[in-house]
């Protein structure tokens, strides 16, 4: 490789390094600058001794790339770099790509994590389960992928197969699995009723329609005679927050919903409108490691509004919005430019959200159905009593000892 190359690789890496440290707000670039050189004095320094001193000659391209990664990962799970040929197939996966595996996947330990999937869903159907790994997709470790690569991978035509390395809790080695892409149908919202007066609705994700879809169950319940109510948000991690801030909008009439922020994105608050509010009920919120997103805004709208309690275990801490760069050579930046906060200002994606009352996911000392080591034998297995919904039992609880 020629040393005009080399140079033009240098300059292109510290021109986007220098756009990651220097592009601070101008009240305090200047305090910045110094700090910012440095880093860029030593990237340099690196990369030259890797250069004239590394054991062969290295492939400058390829160590450019993955410094490239580790720098835009170590920002946040949704900040991502794309070469020139994943830019491309991100871009068509956008538009051509109908086919998918129905679960929301995040970066966790530097690998693929599972946060939920949908009810019924390919990955539903293969075995996979919330809080799962994918140690590999195609063969390729998913700790060398960005996100954006990771999610350009999980889509495909309907009835393509996508092969996974699946990691599991108390499972020794990862389980290779196929999952079938196909065209994924959130299940409605539901509702029953679990005990005289108490009205209980579940969301497995809050796509486009779910805030109206959850009205509709609300008024049907009171119609009913529910006296209190129990939102079901665990293992909802997809959608739109504009729909959960919809959501959250039928049970306050007063207060912060949420709020979006970011270095050079002003501050866009989302306020209840009284005029939205449909119920004034009793309300507990369930919520767990499964929780994510659009749910997040829900579950901390309602607990620091002090309009209900949330029960359950800490949720996964999801709520961003990014923007995609595209960069001369063809290849691209996908940054985080704001946050969803809480009404008291903690931002969702940093902070999760932890109950005012806490109760772990039951199935995390459980045996799995696969541990040879402590599954029970088929039969037994059939015969067993399903195990007690905890947080569901602790919501109803919490309901009762409440006047309403």
């Amino acid at each position: 490789m020629s040393m005009k190359t080399k140079a033009a690789i240098v300059v292109s890496s510290a021109a986007v390094l220098l756009f990651m440290y220097v592009g601070g707000l101008d009240g305090v670039r200047a305090s910045n600058n110094d700090g910012s050189y440095r880093q860029l004095q030593v990237y340099s320094e690196v990369l030259s001794r890797v250069r004239s001193e590394y054991v062969e000659e290295p492939n400058i391209p390829l160590v450019t790339d993955g410094a490239l990664h580790g720098l835009l990962e170590s920002l946040d799970p949704n900040s991502s770099y794309l070469t020139a040929s994943e830019f491309k197939e991100y871009k068509a996966n956008q538009t051509e790509a109908k086919g998918e595996i129905g679960a929301a996947v995040s970066k966790r330990f530097g690998y693929a994590a599972v946060i939920s999937v949908i009810p019924g869903g390919p990955a539903d159907k293969a075995g996979i389960q919330a809080s799962d790994i994918f140690e590999a997709i195609e063969g390729k470790s998913t700790r060398e992928m960005s996100l954006a690569e990771i999610h350009n991978l999980l889509m495909g035509q309907p009835g393509s197969n996508l092969n996974v390395s699946v990691v599991r809790a108390r499972r020794a080695e990862p389980t290779k699995t196929v999952i079938t892409r196909d065209i994924v149908t959130v299940p409605p919202v539901t509702d029953k009723m679990v005990e005289d007066g108490i009205g209980y609705i579940q969301v497995d994700a809050f796509n486009k329609g779910k805030g109206q879809e959850v009205a509709a169950k609300v008024r049907a319940l009171q119609k009913s005679g529910a006296k209190k109510l129990i939102l079901d948000l665990r293992n909802c991690a997809e959608g739109e927050e504009s729909e959960g801030i919809a959501a959250a909008n039928l049970f306050l009439n007063h207060g912060t919903i949420t709020y979006l922020q970011g270095q050079k994105y002003p501050r866009e608050a989302f306020n209840a409108d009284a005029s939205k509010a449909i119920t004034n009920l009793p309300l507990v919120v369930l919520v767990n490691k499964g929780t994510a997103g659009p749910a997040e805004v829900v579950a901390a709208a309602v607990l620091e509004n002090a309009r209900g309690d949330v029960v359950g275990d800490k949720t996964f801490g999801d709520g961003s919005i990014q923007k995609t760069i595209p960069l001369p050579d063809g290849s691209a930046l996908i940054l985080s430019v704001a946050k969803y906060y809480s009404p008291s200002g903690k931002a969702i994606q940093d902070s999760a959200v932890t109950p005012n009352i806490v109760i772990a996911d039951s199935d995390d000392d459980a045996a799995l159905p696969d541990d040879e080591d402590n599954a029970a034998p088929a039969e037994e297995n059939k015969t067993k009593p399903p195990q007690e919904d905890e947080q569901l039992h602790k919501a109803i609880q919490v309901l009762k000892s409440k006047a309403g």
